[in-house]
């Protein structure tokens, strides 16, 4: 084991395509989804210690042994039949509840923190094998970029063409709880959804507003029956100066606006920002959870 801390930028994500379907016999929902990572993120940092402890800066209302990351590393050393000796900080910037997937994507940090730390590959079966058991969209982060998973989320299904996206991130100060949103969704009519391949071939042009276009997720009505300030965010973004299309992040309570320049998505955050809502400019990248040895200072 390397004796050196570990630094691991965890990205956001969003879904550039969410179909759920009905609840399925083992009690997971069938669904599709076109993730896509984005250029903003977490920041966690791992080094070697005595016993297993993880420390983020932000209080999520949960004792740290609950949080995800912790979670992640006891199961990592379980599969490789380690002791998870290692102490976790984790520098929190995407909100709790906003369907940015921040702690799956932390889970899926710390896999792949803990990898290079013991020596192993990023292709070592054991971290998709972790990633996997813990939940649905952690192992979509060990790799990241635009991608078609399947399944309840959790299977990956095709390589999905990047394009360049300058994106606003917009959420009302309320988050909402993924499992009631999907109970929301179970008491509502199902009606017949698109498939993805709207979505999959927009992204296959390169083109941000035929994307715009395509963007897709029949979870919303259910999540702005939770929180409603989700319809207000949804409208306030597709009336801002530059916005080409908008959708929820997810389970929500975030949305995302794809705006036709990084200028654009700067001020529809700075905008939303002035109104009291949690905001943010970005990008898509290509990448997911990145490690790196931290350097010597």
């Amino acid at each position: 084991m390397s004796d050196q801390a570990v630094i691991v930028d965890a990205p956001a994500k969003v879904n550039l395509y969410l179909g759920v379907g009905p609840k399925r016999s083992d009690g997971y929902h069938q669904v599709a989804t076109v993730f896509q990572t984005l250029d903003f993120g977490d920041r966690l940092r791992l080094e070697p210690s005595d016993v297993l402890e993880v420390l983020c800066d932000v209080d999520l209302g949960i004792p740290d042994t609950k949080n995800l990351a912790h979670c992640a590393a006891a199961a990592f050393a379980a599969v490789c039949g380690r002791t998870p000796r290692v102490r976790i900080a984790i520098e929190k910037r995407i909100p709790p509840g906003a369907g940015l997937a921040g702690g799956s994507s932390d889970a899926a940090a710390v896999i792949a923190g803990m990898a290079m730390m013991w020596g192993m590959g990023a292709e070592d079966a054991h971290l998709r094998t972790t990633a996997a058991a813990l939940g649905s969209d952690i192992p979509f982060f060990l790799k990241g970029g635009t991608a078609f998973y399947t399944g309840r989320g959790d299977e990956y299904a095709a390589r999905v063409s990047f394009a360049a996206l300058d994106i606003a991130l917009v959420s009302p100060d309320r988050p909402v709880s993924t499992a009631m949103a999907y109970a929301e969704f179970d008491k509502m009519p199902h009606p017949p959804t698109p498939g993805p391949e709207h979505m999959i071939a927009a992204c296959a042009t390169g083109d941000p507003s035929q994307i715009a276009g395509s963007l897709f997720n029949n979870l919303t009505d259910a999540s702005v029956g939770l929180v409603g300030e989700i319809a207000e965010a949804i409208a306030w973004c597709r009336r801002a100066p530059g916005v080409m299309g908008v959708a929820m992040a997810g389970s929500g309570s975030a949305v995302f606006a794809i705006c036709e320049s990084a200028d654009a998505a700067k001020t529809v955050a700075d905008a939303a920002a002035a109104l009291g809502w949690w905001s943010e400019a970005t990008r898509t990248i290509e990448r997911g959870v990145t490690p790196r040895m931290e350097e010597a200072s």
